[in-house]
Parts: structure tokens; C-alpha cells; sequence
């Protein structure tokens, strides 16, 4: 992953990443930086708000209303995978099984889940949050 150095974190959030098991959380620092890496170059979304939804890091885009939230987590299902959550009410998952049907495993509506220790296909799923951080600018 690119080296970008996304904001600081908040402290709260910080101490909900170190919550998770290590090859969870480190995994999910990764696509954190994605996320703020491809807010800064998706045009209309502005800053992030970053804070705690459900106990976990959540992704807003309060200041331009342009999308839904981002939340990561952990299913507890198994150690070996992360999840990039979306508001199940929009059809961003649908989307996503559409567009990229062999690159994730999908939860329901849900979720895209990645193995935390295999290689993040990152240009897949940078398409994935672009589309998430600007679904109601979209819709």
C-alpha cells in the first residue's frame, strides 16, 4: 500500500484498532489509509469525519453529505478476515458483487470481507470506497 500518511487518529478510535487481534488490525490500518487516500482524490468528498459507529472506526463524509458511511471491523468468525462495512439500506454491495465478482467474498449486503493476510487488491477496492464515499452525491 501506498505510503500516504493518512490524518492522526482519534484517540477513542485508535484504542478501538488495538481492540482487534494484530493481523486484524494492522490489516485494517491498511485500508484505513486507503480510505483517506481515496477520499483525497475523489472530487466533491472533502475531509472525513473519523469516528466510532457500533464500537468501530467508522469513515462520514459530514462536511459535503457526499456519500455513506465506512465502517471497518471484524466478523469473529475467523481471525483471518477483516470487513469493510456499508450501510446495508444502499445497494453498494450489489454493486460491488456486480463490478468485481471474483475479488471479494461478500456478507450478505453487507460487507466485503478480506483475508488479513493475503495482499488487499487495492485498486478494486478503492473503486469500491470511491463509490461508497460519494453514493449520495450519486444517487
Amino acid at each position: 500500500m501506498s505510503k500516504t500518511r493518512p490524518p492522526p487518529m482519534p484517540a477513542d478510535v485508535a484504542a478501538a484498532f488495538d481492540a482487534f487481534p494484530p493481523v486484524i488490525g494492522r490489516r485494517l490500518r491498511d485500508i484505513r489509509g486507503l480510505i483517506f487516500r481515496t477520499a483525497a482524490l475523489t472530487d466533491g468528498v472533502g475531509p472525513l469525519t473519523e469516528t466510532l459507529k457500533w464500537s468501530e472506526p467508522a469513515y462520514l463524509t459530514e462536511a459535503s453529505g457526499s456519500g455513506t458511511t465506512i465502517r471497518l471491523g471484524w466478523l469473529r468468525l475467523s481471525e483471518a478476515h477483516c470487513a469493510v462495512l456499508f450501510n446495508c439500506k444502499t445497494t453498494l454491495v450489489e454493486a460491488f458483487r456486480e463490478r468485481f465478482p471474483d475479488t471479494f467474498t461478500y456478507q450478505k449486503n453487507r460487507a466485503l470481507l478480506l483475508h488479513a493476510a493475503k495482499p488487499v487488491p487495492e485498486t478494486e477496492l478503492s473503486i469500491c470506497l470511491g463509490m461508497a464515499l460519494t453514493y449520495k452525491k450519486r444517487r
